[in-house]
C-alpha cells in the first residue's frame, strides 16, 4: 500500500530533470549573441589551453589563438548536441516509466524535444544578436535521436537482464 502511495506520488516527479534542461536551454537561449560568442569562446579556449599543458605542445600565443578560433565553432554546435541529447534522455526516461515503448518512444519523447528545439530556435529570433536557424534544429536533432536512442537500447537491455530472473521465478512458482 506504502509502495504503490510512493511510487504514485514520486512518478510525476520523474519529469523534473526535463525541465531543468529546459529551463538551462531556454536561459542559454536568452543570452544576446555577444554573450553567447563568449562562454562558448572560453569553453574552446578551456580546451585549446588544457591539450596544450596535457600534451606539452608549449604553443605561442598565436597558435592557441588560431587553435581556439579553428574549434570555436565545432564547440558550439557540440554543445547544440549535448544539450539537446541530455533533454532527450530526461523526457524518454519519465515517459518510459509511465509504460511508453516501443516505436511510441522515439516518436512521442522526439517530437518533444525536436519541437523544442524549432520553438527555442523561434524564441533567439526575439533576442538581440541571435537569430533562427533550420541548420541548428538540425544538429539539434542529431543530439535527440542520439539520446532516445540510447534510453531505448539501455531499457531494452535492462529489461533483459533485469526482468528475465524475475518472470522465471514467477513460471516456476
Amino acid at each position: 500500500m506504502i509502495k504503490t502511495f510512493l511510487r504514485a506520488f514520486l512518478k510525476p516527479f520523474s519529469f523534473l530533470p526535463a525541465l531543468f534542461m529546459m529551463y538551462m536551454i531556454f536561459s542559454f537561449s536568452s543570452q544576446d549573441g555577444t554573450a553567447s560568442g563568449n562562454l562558448s569562446y572560453k569553453v574552446s579556449e578551456i580546451i585549446v589551453e588544457s591539450a596544450n599543458e596535457a600534451f606539452e605542445l608549449q604553443w605561442s600565443g598565436s597558435e592557441i589563438r588560431h587553435y581556439i578560433e579553428r574549434i570555436h565553432h565545432p564547440v558550439r554546435k557540440l554543445a547544440h548536441m549535448t544539450e539537446y541529447f541530455l533533454l532527450a534522455v530526461s523526457v524518454s526516461f519519465p515517459l518510459y516509466v509511465y509504460g511508453v515503448r516501443g516505436l511510441w518512444l522515439p516518436l512521442l519523447a522526439g517530437g518533444i524535444c525536436i519541437g523544442f528545439a524549432a520553438l527555442d530556435e523561434y524564441h533567439q529570433s526575439f533576442v538581440a544578436g541571435r537569430g533562427p536557424s533550420k541548420k541548428d534544429v538540425g544538429i539539434d536533432s542529431i543530439g535527440v535521436l542520439a539520446g532516445v536512442l540510447m534510453v531505448q537500447f539501455f531499457c531494452f537491455i535492462g529489461r533483459l537482464t533485469i526482468f528475465r530472473p524475475l518472470a522465471r521465478k514467477r513460471r516456476s512458482s
